[in-house]
C-alpha cells in the first residue's frame, strides 16, 4: 500500500535488546488516519480493520498489547528507535523497507489503487497533476509515470487538493477512496484500477525475530481457520485468501 521513503536506515543500529528480554507489553504503532484500515473513533480510540486484527493477533499470540498512534511520515524511524514495537498501519511489504525493518507474512492481498477526481474530469496521465500521500507507493507510481506529483502529509489533504483544484486527481488505495466516492456525488473514479505493492504486513525491528515469529504464527492461524477472510470481507479491504 504505502512505500515510505526514508534516509534514516542507520537508525537500525539503535534497536534494543530482543523482545522477550525488554518488553512486557507490546506496543502496536498505527497511523489512525486511514479508514477502513485504521482511524480514531468518536471515543478517541483506534478503530478499523487493523484494530480488530491486531487485538485478535495479540490474543492468539498470548501477548499483552497497547495501541500507539504516530504520523505516517515518521512511522518507520520511530519503530526503529523504540517508540513502539510493531507497525500495523496499512503498510505494504516492499524491498526498500525490508532493508531497514522486518515484516511478518502479509495479512491482506495486494489492494487495488484508483484515481479519484471531480465528476466529469478527464485525466491527462502524462501531463496531469496528481495528489498522493507522501511516502506512499502511489506517490512513487505517479513519479515514475512522468506526471506531476503533489504530496501531502495526510490522506484528507489529498482529497482537499482535488476539491480546490491543486490536483486533477488523487491516487490512493481504492478501499480508502470508495466510501468517499459513495458519499460525495461530485467525486468519481477515473480510469482503471492499478495493482501496486505486494500486500500488507506488520513491520518490526530486525532485532525482534521472536516477536515476528509469534505474529507470523497468529496470522497463519487466522488464515487457516477463515477468520482473517471474515475480517477482510467485513471491512472490504481487498480480496480474501
Amino acid at each position: 500500500m504505502k512505500n515510505l521513503l526514508i534516509g534514516t536506515a542507520a537508525l537500525a543500529m539503535f534497536a534494543g535488546a530482543a523482545f522477550a528480554e525488554s518488553h512486557s507489553v507490546v506496543r502496536l504503532g498505527t497511523e489512525g488516519a486511514y479508514p477502513p484500515y485504521n482511524y480514531i473513533d468518536d471515543d478517541g480510540e483506534v478503530a478499523g480493520f487493523e484494530r480488530e486484527l491486531g487485538d485478535e493477533l495479540c490474543s492468539r499470540a498470548e501477548l499483552t498489547c497497547e495501541w500507539v498512534t504516530n504520523e505516517w511520515d515518521s512511522i518507520i524511524p520511530n519503530l526503529v528507535s523504540g517508540n513502539y514495537d510493531t507497525i500495523i498501519a496499512g503498510m505494504s511489504i516492499t524491498d526498500e523497507r525490508d532493508e531497514v525493518i522486518d515484516f511478518t507474512q502479509n495479512y491482506t492481498q495486494p489492494d487495488p489503487s484508483a484515481f479519484l477526481a471531480m465528476e466529469g474530469m478527464e485525466l491527462d496521465m502524462e501531463g496531469g497533476i496528481f495528489a498522493a500521500q507522501a511516502g506512499t507507493i502511489q506517490a512513487s507510481y505517479i513519479a515514475e509515470m512522468g506526471a506531476t506529483l503533489v504530496e501531502f502529509a495526510t490522506p484528507d489533504e489529498t482529497i482537499a487538493a482535488v476539491r480546490n483544484g491543486e490536483a486533477d486527481a488523487v491516487l490512493a488505495d481504492k478501499a480508502y477512496l470508495a466510501p468517499i466516492a459513495d458519499e460525495n456525488a461530485d467525486l468519481a473514479f477515473v480510469g482503471d484500477d492499478i495493482l501496486i505493492g505486494g500486500g500488507i504486513g506488520m513491520g518490526l525491528r530486525e532485532s525482534d525475530g521472536e516477536l515476528r515469529a509469534k505474529f507470523d504464527a497468529a496470522i497463519q492461524s487466522m488464515k487457516d481457520d477463515g477468520s482473517l477472510n471474515a475480517l477482510i470481507e467485513k471491512w472490504e479491504v481487498g480480496e480474501t485468501f
